[in-house]
């Protein structure tokens, strides 16, 4: 084990919640998720419900997988107060060094937004999750605005400059999943984002 390598214990753990998580995701695709039980779940991983429940404790989280992780305090406050001039790449940018350095398997990555954008109350459930998380990215960059002393805007005026931020930033991960997708990708998601976030810089000088 090197220095940097997780616990054995902490290893296993991850071990058996992927597990579990690739079975009922892979259980729902092939059977609907109304259908998946808890039981069928724990038959396909030889675990028991007990151990199921210790893990995730319900069908729906096994599905939703983990939440996406929001910016620590040091790169919020990184963010708001050593700002560059493009408030787009310094948000990526924060975004991206949120993320954790789990690998993240492509192939049961689609199957589980397959699943949740034909389950209604599974697509309710993640707009409501990717919603709250928005909401409180939109904060913080409001709270830029403001420490940079902003007095050109409304607060209303800042709000929809903030939801802009965050609407932009969509559509660069949306670009970014769908290089992840094309056949032969062979690099990590992070590396991919970090390809993104050059990308915009370049286009953004190019169009000044």
């Amino acid at each position: 084990m090197t220095p940097t390598s997780p616990p054995l214990r902490e290893r296993k753990r991850a071990a058996m919640l992927e597990q579990l998580e690739r079975a009922a995701v892979e259980l729902a695709a092939e059977h609907g998720y109304d259908a998946v039980t808890i039981e069928m779940i724990c038959e396909a991983c030889m675990t028991s419900p007990r151990t199921f429940y210790n893990y995730l404790g319900s069908k729906e989280a096994a599905i939703l997988g983990p939440r996406t992780p929001f910016a620590s305090e040091e790169q919020v406050e990184r963010f708001v107060h050593e700002p560059t001039d493009d408030i787009l790449v310094d948000f990526l940018s924060m975004v991206i060094d949120s993320l954790t350095e789990n690998t993240i398997d492509p192939e049961l990555y689609q199957l589980r937004q397959r699943v949740i954008y034909t389950t209604p109350e599974l697509s309710a459930k993640r707009l409501a999750i990717d919603g709250e998380l928005e909401g409180r990215y939109r904060a913080v960059v409001v709270q830029r605005f403001r420490a940079a002393g902003r007095t050109d805007a409304t607060d209303a005026e800042l709000e929809d400059e903030a939801h802009m931020v965050i609407a932009l930033t969509r559509g660069v991960l949306t670009y970014t999943a769908a290089k992840w997708y094309e056949p032969g990708f062979d690099r990590t998601v992070r590396e991919l984002i970090e390809d993104s976030i050059v990308l915009v810089r370049r286009v953004l000088k190019g169009s000044s």
